[in-house]
């Protein structure tokens, strides 16, 4: 490796923050929204359901490039000007939120009509009964979806370099602009990409076996639609 682009190394560290913060507060956004969206589609009426479930996948068909310019561009028209990097915090937030409610649902359902029933029973409503009884599971189940949500949220934030958020990849680029050489730099990133996916989904795995729940089954919705 050219010994000049060791030399900037720091430099696209420096963008190691930004990478992080995205990453954090975007999966964040997305599992509080997914959450909800979740328990809307599944345990709404169904004319709700009808409605999240098109917003849905209205979202999911629109490219992140697209929803980061909507938001980056769109919201001063409103009156609402975001700096590039909460901008780029909430078109990620909402790009993983409306991909982690399927994530939700399906975790959701596999924990079954059965307790779902078993918790009206006891009088609890349908927000106790996602809170205390089908949500604690659900979260359990989704664990390997999640973290692979995880990771497509960390290397999609180096999508934000197009509105000037300064993370990982957007200092590679600099560097390699100095240099007159992207191989090298651009290898430092994927790197760094790597090392850090590859140690979530280690720890996700041993978190997964251990708190991972056999058994389980059925359908949900028929046993909210009947209450």
């Amino acid at each position: 490796m050219d010994p000049e682009v060791l030399n900037y190394i720091s430099v696209i560290f420096s963008g190691l923050i930004n990478t992080i913060i995205l990453t954090f507060v975007g999966i964040a956004i997305g599992t509080a929204l997914g959450a909800v969206l979740a328990f809307m589609e599944v345990m709404g009426p169904p004319s709700l359901s009808r409605v999240i479930g098109w917003v849905t996948r209205i979202i999911r068909g629109i490219p992140l490039l697209v929803i980061l310019f909507l938001i980056f561009y769109g919201f001063p028209r409103l009156g609402i000007p975001l700096p590039p990097l909460p901008s780029a915090m909430l078109g990620i937030g909402i790009r993983s939120g409306v991909y982690q409610s399927q994530l939700f649902r399906g975790s959701m359902e596999a924990v079954g009509r059965g307790q779902l029933e078993a918790a009206f029973s006891l009088g609890l409503s349908k927000w106790g009964a996602f809170k205390h009884v089908i949500l604690p599971q659900a979260v359990r189940l989704m664990i390997p979806g999640w973290v692979n949500e995880f990771t497509i949220v960390l290397k999609d934030t180096s999508i934000a370099y197009a509105i000037g958020v300064t993370e990982i990849f957007t200092e590679a680029v600099h560097v390699a602009q100095v240099v007159l050489d992207y191989l090298p730099p651009l290898l430092i990133v994927a790197a760094m990409y790597f090392t850090i996916c590859y140690s979530v989904s280690h720890i996700s795995d041993r978190l997964y076996r251990k708190f991972m729940i056999p058994g389980l089954g059925g359908s949900i919705e028929q046993g909210a639609e009947n209450v």
